[in-house]
């Protein structure tokens, strides 16, 4: 069984420890030694200062969070070992490799509480062509975005207005998405889709 290390401890993150569960990996909360690969979840903004921005939009900024996702972050890159970033998961990969972000953008938001908005994307990349298409439909609940992609990362995928949603390293082991494939459930863009292509690259 493949285990997965998930990201900061300090929150349960059910919905990605259910959505990997179900499809046979072991989720691993204590020891990233242990893992076979590391998913990066989504949540608050991490600290411009990690791009070498002054704070311009930024919000819940989650500092200890930041500095420890980050550690884990480089251990994996340095093993190359497989790493999945989503939603702040991209945003920090893509920082941590020397990327820059747009602190806030319009139009990309939940709609309320807890309730996603979805829009397409289009997107050349194989693994996404081959498991929805050129173009798809994906769930939203982000307000930054990628501005200059990082060090060996290409975009895999954009929005229509351009929003960069998909990042894939041309070396590395390391895929990222700005949407939440843990609890999308679209008829052409479902999540699950991704995430067991994923474990089953490891």
């Amino acid at each position: 069984m493949k285990k997965v290390f998930l990201g900061w401890t300090a929150q349960p993150f059910r919905n990605y420890v259910a959505a990997l569960t179900a499809l046979g990996a072991a989720v691993e909360r204590e020891d990233p030694a242990r893992c076979d690969a590391l998913l990066l979840p989504g949540g608050a903004d991490i600290h411009p200062r990690i791009y070498g921005q002054e704070i311009n939009g930024a919000v819940d900024i989650d500092e200890a969070r930041d500095e420890y996702e980050l550690a884990v972050l480089r251990r994996f890159l340095d093993a190359q070992k497989p790493v999945f970033g989503v939603c702040r998961g991209l945003q920090l990969v893509n920082a941590a490799l020397g990327g820059t972000l747009h602190q806030h953008i319009d139009g990309h938001a939940q709609i309320s509480k807890g309730v996603d908005s979805l829009h397409a994307v289009e997107s050349g990349d194989p693994l996404l062509r081959r498991l929805y298409g050129a173009r798809f439909t994906v769930n939203s609940a982000h307000h930054q975005a990628v501005d200059r992609p990082g060090a060996g990362l290409v975009v895999a995928a954009r929005a229509a207005d351009g929003t960069v949603e998909a990042l894939r390293h041309e070396t590395l082991p390391v895929f990222c998405v700005q949407w939440h494939p843990e609890r999308l459930h679209h008829a052409d863009g479902d999540g699950e889709a991704l995430l067991r292509a994923f474990l089953e690259s490891l």
